[in-house]
């Protein structure tokens, strides 16, 4: 286990500095990019309009365990290959698992947000965040895209970070390989429309079930990093809402790193939203707090992101070092 921790600790530091270089993914496919082919095939073959309801539910549950099954054993196989070469199969690994880690290309468009905002106004604050979030740009007023981007970034920073870390810590290889497949699948089918109701139900309910504890884990990271940075009285405030608002959200997961983000803050997030023309109600996260947004706050939320990061490698590195000596 304590050389898995290193291995983790040392591709999260080559994530944070190098996240994913656009020139290696030009020549050579990202491994998500690879997955979406296979999720869209599934998609393409087995999502018939013409079935009846349980019988896409059917179809996209076997799909989505035939695709786990098969990422699982490659990982697997790729875990035992790896095994036998030594330091360059760490490396080997080492990188694998920065692949799939996702804090660099995450701050990078969120700070786009606030560069937008600041030097193109709210036209570019709207385009910025259109790269990031699923709900129409053209509503948004600035608060509104600042809003966005905070949510973004709290949100991801579990999905894109913390789930595949705790994963990998599990299972290694095939666990995060496993991990981003479902990820991946559940922003791709794993949505309430008459398309995929039915058919992404499955990869929607596991994709929840995977991140029910990485989620609670990144929440807890934000109050650490609220209370260290911040100080006590902004640690008991993120810990606080996290506590009373993380269930206002329609996610199971979502709302614990959101209300955290939002505690730490002292921001208002969530509210009514417009996703492709239909209003989505919901109930403000930390109501009382700061509701007039801007640049000023993504950079703050930053600031907590990164701390948030800097605390997950030194416990990562802390506990590797530990077993090394025990």
């Amino acid at each position: 286990m304590e050389i898995k921790l290193l291995v983790l600790f040392l591709a999260l530091v080559a994530d944070r500095l190098l996240g994913d270089p656009e020139r290696l993914w030009r020549m050579v496919p990202h491994p998500v990019t690879l997955f979406g082919k296979a999720i869209s095939f599934i998609d393409d073959r087995y999502n018939d309009a013409r079935l009846t309801a349980a019988e896409r539910r059917r179809n996209g549950a076997l799909a989505m365990i035939f695709l786990l099954l098969a990422v699982f054993i490659a990982g697997l196989l790729l875990s035992g290959l790896l095994r036998h070469m030594s330091w360059f199969g760490a490396l080997v690994e080492i990188a694998l698992v920065a692949v799939f880690l996702a804090q660099k290309s995450l701050a990078d468009h969120v700070s786009r947000v606030a560069v937008a905002l600041r030097d193109e106004g709210l036209e570019g604050g709207r385009r910025a965040v259109s790269m990031i979030v699923g709900r129409d740009p053209q509503s948004l007023d600035q608060a509104g895209v600042s809003r966005a981007a905070i949510e973004s970034l709290a949100e991801n920073s579990s999905d894109g970070v913390v789930a595949p870390v705790f994963w990998y810590l599990l299972l290694g290889l095939p666990g995060i390989f496993a991990y981003k497949l479902l990820n991946t699948a559940d922003s791709m089918i794993g949505h309430l429309n008459p398309r995929y109701r039915d058919f992404g139900r499955f990869a929607a309910r596991l994709d929840d079930a995977a991140n029910w504890i990485p989620a609670r884990l990144t929440g807890g990271l934000a109050v650490l990093a609220a209370w260290l940075h911040l100080g006590h009285a902004a640690g008991m405030r993120s810990f606080g809402v996290m506590m009373r608002d993380a269930r206002l959200h329609r996610s199971p997961n979502a709302g614990w790193p959101e209300t955290a983000y939002a505690g730490a803050l002292d921001v208002a997030l969530a509210g009514p939203r417009i996703y492709a023309g239909d209003i989505v109600n919901e109930p403000m996260i930390n109501g009382g707090g700061k509701r007039d947004l801007g640049a000023v706050d993504i950079e703050a939320a930053l600031r907590l992101f990164w701390l948030s990061m800097t605390f997950l490698a030194a416990i990562v590195l802390v506990f590797g070092l530990i077993g090394l000596l025990l």
